[in-house]
């Protein structure tokens, strides 16, 4: 989770650095094509060929379109709204996990998993500070990419139950490719990358294969109920950037909010990871 975190945060300031002359879908793609390169490289460096399969084809194919449609807002929603405010509204997307996971997942929604989500929820409302005056386009596109993750993450677990990591990264990729080519390519056009942009597009397709490694391995060794709440502390790592970046202020509220993200983080996994008693 800490390579996941790391590499989400350098995906959005590369993320803003191209949005000037790529729109999400390109950027979509050419993240998409540096991806299947390195996951290929991957596969036949370690044997992991044979692996690549179309067994459960149809579930791989609706994880990458809600993983295609969040990760398409969450570009656009970085140019749009403070960074700080793309990942807490993003945030949302645990909630809906803890929601979702007893019924698709089988696990158990605690208390204290509750208690923790709802600590984090308000953490994020207290950042976010929605309201009708600071309701836009980004702010919704920021919400709904939340939505779209989540779905991600449910059919991900799934598919580690019976898939391996290369395959469900092979065809997220793949598939993604095919979805840029016919979205970017819609109205005729798709812009190459200049020279200046092309080093951040390649960190944007390593960050995002750094990204899913990391998170489909952990969805894999740990329930998603204690993996996903880890990602809260994107959070504040991206206020740092945006303050240093581009003079997004901090503000108390921001702390606040982070300080109650942080305390549902540790409750959550503090219940998991404790001794049960003898």
């Amino acid at each position: 989770m800490i390579g996941s975190i790391t590499s989400f945060s350098l995906m959005a300031v590369a993320g803003r650095r191209v949005s000037f002359e790529l729109d999400t879908f390109e950027i979509m793609l050419y993240r998409s094509i540096v991806g299947f390169v390195i996951v290929l490289i991957f596969a036949l460096s370690t044997g992991g060929l044979g692996q690549i399969s179309t067994r459960n084809i149809g579930l791989q194919t609706l994880r990458n379109m809600a993983h295609f449609t969040g990760q398409n807002l969450w570009f656009y929603a970085l140019t749009a709204i403070p960074l700080a405010q793309v990942f807490a509204l993003e945030f949302t997307s645990p909630l809906w996990v803890l929601i979702l996971s007893p019924i698709l997942l089988g696990e158990r929604l605690t208390k204290v998993r509750a208690l923790a989500a709802t600590l984090g929820f308000v953490g994020i409302l207290i950042v976010a500070r929605p309201s009708p005056e600071t309701v836009n386009i980004g702010t919704l596109a920021a919400a709904v990419c939340a939505i779209a993750f989540a779905c991600t993450m449910m059919l991900t677990k799934l598919l580690t139950r019976t898939e391996t990591l290369t395959n469900i990264l092979f065809w997220m990729t793949a598939m993604q490719c095919v979805f840029g080519v016919v979205f970017a390519g819609f109205d005729g056009d798709i812009a190459l990358p200049s020279a200046a942009s092309v080093p951040w597009v390649i960190v944007i397709g390593i960050g995002g294969i750094v990204a899913h490694f990391s998170l489909v391995k952990a969805l894999s060794i740990a329930p998603a109920t204690v993996v996903i709440p880890i990602d809260f502390v994107r959070l504040p790592v991206i206020a740092v950037v945006g303050l240093i970046f581009y003079n997004e202020p901090i503000d108390a509220l921001v702390i606040l909010g982070a300080l109650l993200i942080f305390g549902g983080n540790y409750l959550n996994i503090w219940s998991e990871t404790r001794q049960k008693p003898l």
